[in-house]
């Protein structure tokens, strides 16, 4: 473990199993089956990522064998979710491309069921900013690409909480030196302690306008789960 944040290059999946645009739907899903996978990256040329296609967009097929295709088309079923891997495909952007789930529901190749352009992430992002990306996207998954656009591996939400796997005294040992590094003098007589993630700073602080500071740089060390204070002149509580 680095001094600094963690980024994306320590965390995610180097091998990753990909498509082309000419991918048939079949192949498709034997491949999600194969690998285990919700979802796959969609490339061109050398590979460069293009586009994703999940399961999310090819569900609109079997959503229309009863036929119904007024919920297919209204959104009802295939629409995008916390559960999709690609954007939402019931957004205007999604609509203006013809990615409805009734046309999705015709579509029998990757390049016609992908939702593109596909929402990726840099091998030299930060843990959070990845987080930010998915929470925005609602997607489970980030394809990982560098400055062209080439895949470079894929980074999933699991990959992303590995950093609470941290042990406590790892964490305890990284607290005390962002401390120590940011203000030495005013904070030497404070305490760390952590369990389960939880930090809890003890001991003496003469400064107490510093308790909002120091809550801050805990909690920005990856794998802190809480900040609380148990200070000689401060009431305890949850920063």
């Amino acid at each position: 473990m680095h001094g600094g944040p963690l980024i994306v290059s320590d965390v995610m999946t180097h091998t990753v199993a990909a498509i082309g645009r000419g991918a048939s739907f079949k192949e498709i899903v034997r491949m999600m089956q194969d690998w285990k996978a919700s979802a796959l990256p969609v490339l061109e040329g050398e590979g460069r990522v293009v586009g994703v296609v999940s399961e999310a967009d090819l569900l609109p097929k079997e959503g229309v064998r009863d036929g119904e295709p007024d919920l297919i088309e209204s959104g009802t079923a295939g629409s995008g979710t916390d559960d999709s891997e690609a954007s939402s495909e019931s957004s205007p952007f999604a609509r203006l491309h013809g990615h409805t789930p009734l046309a999705k529901a015709d579509a029998v190749t990757a390049g016609d069921l992908m939702t593109a352009p596909a929402v990726t992430v840099r091998a030299d992002a930060t843990l959070a900013q990845a987080a930010r990306t998915m929470a925005r996207a609602r997607v489970k998954r980030l394809p990982v690409v560098d400055d062209v656009g080439m895949l470079e591996g894929i980074v999933s939400r699991g990959d992303l909480l590995k950093v609470f796997l941290r042990g406590d005294e790892e964490i305890a040992e990284e607290v005390r030196r962002v401390l120590g590094s940011y203000c030495p003098a005013p904070l030497s007589a404070v305490s760390v302690a952590v369990e389960d993630g939880v930090v809890t700073l003890g001991g003496h602080l003469e400064d107490t306008s510093l308790v909002p500071v120091v809550a801050r740089l805990a909690r920005a060390v990856e794998g802190v789960v809480d900040v609380e204070f148990d200070l000689a002149d401060e009431a305890a509580g949850t920063a």
